[in-house]
């Protein structure tokens, strides 16, 4: 436990610190185990965005436990939660401008169902 911080805080911190680890960690499995471009856009602009906002905000209440200004926190996620949306649509629009006959593949059905 920190010197200083209500325990709750502290463990509120420690769960967000861990969230956030295994958004990114799990983003980051996607880059590597998906097939196609396509699907290995989900892992980097969705899940390890959030992660790395988990850890942003675990980091502002820390600050803000301690009596200090955050604001560097908050305009990283904010930053980063408008251009990663923004980022991973213009690389999509520049894939099938490179290649038209390329287009997302269909999500696969789970097994079991036959459909």
């Amino acid at each position: 436990m920190t010197a200083g911080i209500a325990p709750w805080l502290d463990a509120t911190i420690a769960v967000l610190l861990l969230v956030g680890a295994g958004f990114t960690l799990v983003g980051s499995l996607g880059l590597f185990r998906l097939s196609d471009f396509y699907q290995r856009l989900h892992g980097p602009s969705k899940a390890t965005t959030l992660g790395v906002g988990c850890v942003l905000i675990a980091s502002g209440l820390w600050f803000m436990a301690r009596g200090q200004w955050f604001w560097h926190e908050l305009l990283i996620t904010l930053f980063l939660f408008l251009t990663a949306p923004v980022s991973a649509h213009l690389l999509v629009k520049a894939a099938m401008k490179l290649d038209p006959k390329s287009k997302p593949l269909p999500p696969a059905s789970p097994p079991g169902t036959g459909v």
